[in-house]
């Protein structure tokens, strides 16, 4: 028996015949990038023990026969001979997502060739259900009946959504700067949501308590180098359409995106199936940009942000995790660090929703405001071609409420939600039973809608009950304060 599958068996990880054959792992290991150490793919531990920092998966290229002709398969599976094996496959349908040609913004900034890559056209709206696919695939390889992410939005919400599609428990680590819209797709899909701190870095130490309960998977990006893998498919569609660009604009939060799209190229190039390579530009907030100051001082390769704060909460990372990988693909393709201010990036919000038709995050748009900037002070030339990664919607973020109210669109939100809200309410205040909730409403409602509502609540774990005496008492479970609390806001918002 292969040594590498003897000693997966030993761990219970696999049997012989679990994948498709025992040379799945002999294609490739995995390294850390840093210190340079390399690891057995065994598992799902994916932190450099010596230095902690992400591994990476390293393929024996030479031995791979890959040709974007022979490729049958729709989306990121195209590219499963540059995956780690994978045999119970979870899919929603994810990549293939347009480059769009983006020639009225392209005018109006004043450029020739300028391309979109438009991730909000994923399932859920957001790059990260190509990292989804492939780590919930993996939790099922490995027997795992639970997964815990820790996310400052939407790699839960897409964690949440695989999950729920394999029948898998998701326990999602949020911060307090998380848009409501994200928070809601992740209650849609039933997943448990646990807010823990300020900013995703607080998110971050939490998970470990949680992986100390048992048999978890850990699907956080920063955790897992499977995001890495999922995410530079980008670079692969990008190419199959285009070729090589220029440039490549990409949002930075904890800094392991723009290394995904860097490495797709570096390895199509590896592949023999592109000679040149890109240059990237990684683009932050300037109310949070630890990684572009860190690009500019030599010294230190690691800033903290002690303040931070920026209306594009999906690069509100104080402390960024992968500064490292995102410093080394910068300066690896001779590439640029920009900062760009809250006001730039929803101008070039609207730009771009005025222009093209696209509504992307504040996130998304740093990327179109980084474009303008450096057009301006003329880094980049008007006839070089470049594209921008949108990496997820506008619908996911808070303020959208606000517009359309603005806007006088009035939406049956109160109407829908008003008399499960007022009974969550109710039961905040106290444990009470029928009668008595019938009694507060005001009895403008038959008793028997409100045990209907009842049931409805309990049935969705918002509310648990229990008899005591011939009376059946009703009161709030954590996830019925969650979703509370979440209506409550947006009940302001509207």
């Amino acid at each position: 028996m292969n040594p590498i599958t003897n000693r997966l068996k030993k761990c219970g990880i696999i049997s012989i015949n679990s994948f498709r054959g025992v040379e799945a792992f002999m294609m490739y290991t995995l390294k850390c990038p840093s210190c340079g150490r390399v690891f057995d793919p065994i598992g799902v531990n994916y932190l450099c023990r010596e230095c902690g920092m992400l591994l990476e998966y390293i393929y024996e290229y030479e031995k791979i026969d890959f040709n974007f002709k022979n490729l049958k398969d729709r989306g990121i599976w195209r590219y499963e001979k540059v995956f780690p094996k994978i045999q119970k496959r979870v899919t929603l349908g994810e990549g293939k997502t347009p480059l769009k040609v983006a020639e009225d913004l392209a005018k109006k900034v004043g450029m020739k060739f300028l391309f979109l890559k438009d991730e909000t056209l994923n399932p859920t709206n957001s790059f990260r259900d190509r990292a989804a696919a492939l780590m919930v695939s993996q939790a099922l390889d490995y027997g795992y009946n639970k997964i815990v992410c820790a996310s400052n939005g939407n790699l839960g919400a897409s964690i949440a959504a695989y999950c729920a599609k394999a029948h898998i428990y998701a326990t999602i680590i949020v911060p307090k700067a998380t848009h409501i819209g994200k928070l809601a797709q992740m209650f849609i899909y039933n997943a448990k949501v646990i807010e823990k701190g300020e900013t995703l870095d607080d998110s971050l130490i939490f998970i470990e308590k949680i992986l100390r309960e048992g048999k978890i998977y850990n699907a956080t990006a920063e955790h897992n180098s499977l995001t890495l893998e999922g995410q530079k498919t980008i670079s692969f569609e990008i190419v199959e359409e285009i070729d090589v660009p220029d440039w490549v604009l990409v949002p930075m939060g904890s800094g392991g995106t723009i290394y995904s799209i860097w490495k797709g190229f570096t390895e199509l190039k590896k592949l023999g199936i592109v000679k040149e390579l890109p240059r990237m530009i990684g683009v932050q907030a300037e109310g949070c940009s630890p990684i572009v100051k860190a690009f500019f001082n030599e010294k230190n390769d690691k800033y903290y942000e002690k303040e931070a704060s920026t209306q594009a909460l999906a690069i509100l990372v104080r402390n960024p995790a992968n500064s490292f990988l995102a410093l080394k693909a910068i300066r690896e393709s001779n590439g640029l660090a920009v900062a760009v201010s809250d006001e730039e990036i929803m101008s070039a919000e609207k730009l771009l929703a005025r222009t093209e038709g696209l509504f992307a995050e504040p996130a998304s748009a740093s990327t179109i405001a980084a474009l303008s900037k450096l057009l301006n002070e003329g880094t980049l030339g008007n006839d070089e071609r470049v594209v921008c990664l949108i990496t997820a919607s506008g619908l996911k973020a808070p303020y959208v409420l606000e517009a359309i109210i603005r806007r006088g669109k009035r939406i049956g939100f109160r109407k829908n939600v008003s008399v499960k809200l007022q009974v969550l309410k109710l039961l905040d205040i106290g444990v009470s039973y029928g009668y008595e909730i019938w009694k507060a409403l005001g009895k403008d409602i038959t008793i028997q809608a409100v045990y209907q509502h009842l049931n409805e609540l309990e049935d969705k774990n918002l509310i648990k009950s229990v008899w005591k005496g011939r009376r059946k008492y009703y009161q709030l479970t954590e996830k019925g304060k969650q979703v509370l609390n979440l209506l409550e806001t947006l009940i302001l918002l509207f």
